[in-house]
């Protein structure tokens, strides 16, 4: 199934309860969009999570549905609220009470990529702002949300792993004395957005795999996490950030000679995860 927003990998048949999604990887830069930009084809992705949907293209063969955008976070951030706009950006918008990403020009439609560098000459017209969330927002969340309903009817719960990578350089800079940095972060917002057990089983698959993993810091979880993190009622949300530099070249953005491993690394730890959604037969008697 696709959309000019996302597209979506279903299994021939669900057997786990997770479910995968991407949606920062869409890479579809409309002309219409590059002629708005004053920046060029090669700094316009330094904010998109290449290459994430393919790492976990795997999901529907493991029997989860993978739902990935198409249409870019430069464009579009669908890990935002869509009431997160920038009067930095969109004409016409009131100054908001204090937002740490709207302020540094991180809101739903984002005024700045990677490294601060603005994506735009000017402002645009609230109009424009509004049809690019009907148009692309809103049908990525309709879709999101369909699936965890779906998930919770057939299994009782819904397990969403929400997919993203991040410059090693976060990584690099980030305050820990003791020992390497982690390779993988993952975020439950401190544990309001999925049970511990959970995030256990998936801290343990990566660490199985060999990878070093962080939990929380410096990335906790954005809007996906809070928004669709609902334990209370079996819908359980982590967000799993991992180091680009393990798989691709960040300057150039392109796969390294290390991303098919990669791949099939994070193939065996998918494997895992999708384990933990699978139903739980009763034993049969004796």
């Amino acid at each position: 199934m696709h959309s000019a927003s996302f597209r979506l990998l279903l299994p021939d048949s669900r057997i786990s309860s997770v479910v995968f999604s991407s949606p920062h990887s869409g890479r579809d830069y409309l002309p219409e969009f590059m002629a708005m930009t004053i920046l060029d084809e090669q700094a316009i992705r330094s904010s998109e999570d290449a290459f994430v949907d393919q790492l976990f293209d795997s999901a529907p063969a493991m029997g989860s549905p993978l739902l990935a955008a198409l249409a870019p976070r430069a464009f579009i951030d669908l890990n935002r609220s869509s009431d997160e706009l920038d009067p930095g950006l969109i004409e016409g918008v009131g100054r908001a009470s204090h937002n740490p990403r709207i302020t540094s020009g991180l809101g739903v439609i984002p005024r700045v990529v990677a490294g601060g560098r603005a994506i735009y000459p000017g402002k645009m017209p609230m109009a424009a702002a509004e049809a690019r969330i009907s148009e692309y927002w809103k049908p990525y969340h309709l879709a999101l949300q369909k699936l965890l309903n779906e998930q919770l009817d057939l299994f009782g719960e819904a397990i969403l792993l929400d997919c993203h990578s991040m410059p090693h350089e976060a990584i690099d800079g980030f305050g820990r004395s003791e020992g390497p940095r982690p390779q993988v972060v993952l975020g439950d917002r401190f544990g309001a957005s999925a049970a511990a057990r959970i995030v256990d089983r998936i801290e343990a698959a990566f660490v199985a795999g060999g990878l070093r993993v962080a939990r929380n810091a410096p990335f906790a979880g954005a809007f996906i996490t809070q928004h669709y993190g609902r334990p209370s009622r079996g819908q359980h949300v982590i967000q799993i950030e991992i180091d680009r530099s393990l798989y691709m070249d960040e300057a150039t953005v392109q796969p390294n000679r290390n991303f098919a491993a990669v791949k099939r690394l994070v193939a065996g730890v998918m494997a895992e995860i999708v384990d933990i959604g699978r139903p739980k037969l009763p034993l049969a008697a004796e």
